[in-house]
């Protein structure tokens, strides 16, 4: 027995009509490949496929596994495949927000986790970011929102802090929750962090993307210069790298979020505090509201 098909011998094996098959692969429900400018299924993904899981049809009365068939085409490189997953996604109810925090957050943090393992090349990983980027970039405008602004916020990351798609998803999260976004994007220098600090006199706080530990130095750097730039600016800092409150004010962040939930808690705090304090004294880092 093969141990690989093309798709019309996997759509005859399956007793479905190819343009089924090849929705199955479009939809991430079905693993498959493209060689020589024809999809090939390998006879694991078409077993795996029968058994269900994260693989096939979704069982009656269970939620499709969206995040796991999205990073299947994120991984197989296939933008329109990838896509084709959030279209569907979204066709069967799920929510703009629920697209980035159900399925993009999660197939990007499990991506991720298996670049660490060694099961995936960077250039996979890479592929993989750029494609969600992709992604980003058209469902932005659907977290515009309409009426007045809450305020002002700043996001991004500190010098050598490369990822700028968790600043990206977080900058569209903010602004569906009513948000002026500054999105100044990953790698950012000190000093530009604190100019963009202090040129944003009604900024009501900025956020710190850190992923890696290896960028938590350049976080303390980034905090002392906008404490420069702007006193009473309040500073959080979140990402995989950032454990909870205390970690994040040992490197001299104010408070810490761990998600854009979180943050708004902290920025509504802020917002409260300013209302019924006018004049801050220089230093005050109100009060920290963190969902650890």
């Amino acid at each position: 027995m093969t141990h690989e098909l093309t798709l019309h011998e996997a759509a005859e094996e399956l007793g479905v009509h190819y343009m089924t098959a090849y929705r199955y692969v479009r939809t991430g429900m079905l693993d498959a490949a493209k060689s020589g400018g024809t999809w090939r299924v390998a006879r694991a993904a078409l077993d795996r496929f029968r058994v269900g899981g994260a693989a096939g049809p979704a069982p009656a009365g269970r939620p499709a596994p969206w995040a796991d068939r999205l990073e299947a085409r994120l991984l197989a490189g296939d933008a329109g495949g990838a896509w084709a997953v959030v279209e569907a996604a979204m066709t069967a109810g799920t929510e703009v927000e629920a697209v980035y925090v159900d399925l993009l957050s999660p197939a990007l943090v499990s991506i991720g986790d298996r670049w660490e393992r060694g099961e995936i090349d960077v250039a996979d990983e890479h592929r993989a970011s750029g494609l969600a980027m992709r992604i980003v970039g058209r469902l932005g405008h659907r977290f515009a929102r309409r009426g007045r602004r809450r305020g002002v916020v700043i996001v991004g990351a500190p010098q050598g802090e490369s990822h700028s798609l968790p600043v990206a998803i977080l900058g569209d999260l903010m602004r569906l929750r009513g948000w002026t976004v500054a999105d100044l994007g990953g790698d950012v220098p000190s000093v530009s962090l604190g100019y963009a600090a202090r040129e944003s006199p009604d900024a009501v706080a900025i956020g710190l993307s850190v992923t890696c530990s290896e960028g938590l130095g350049a976080l303390r750097a980034a905090c002392a210069a906008i404490r420069v730039a702007a006193p009473d600016l309040l500073v959080v800092a979140g990402g995989q790298a950032i454990v909870d409150g205390e970690h994040a004010r040992s490197y001299g962040a104010d408070s810490f979020a761990a998600d854009a939930s979180a943050f708004d808690v902290l920025l509504a705090a802020r917002l409260a505090t300013r209302a019924a304090h006018p004049v801050e004294p220089s230093g005050d880092s109100a009060a920290d509201t963190e969902l650890e």
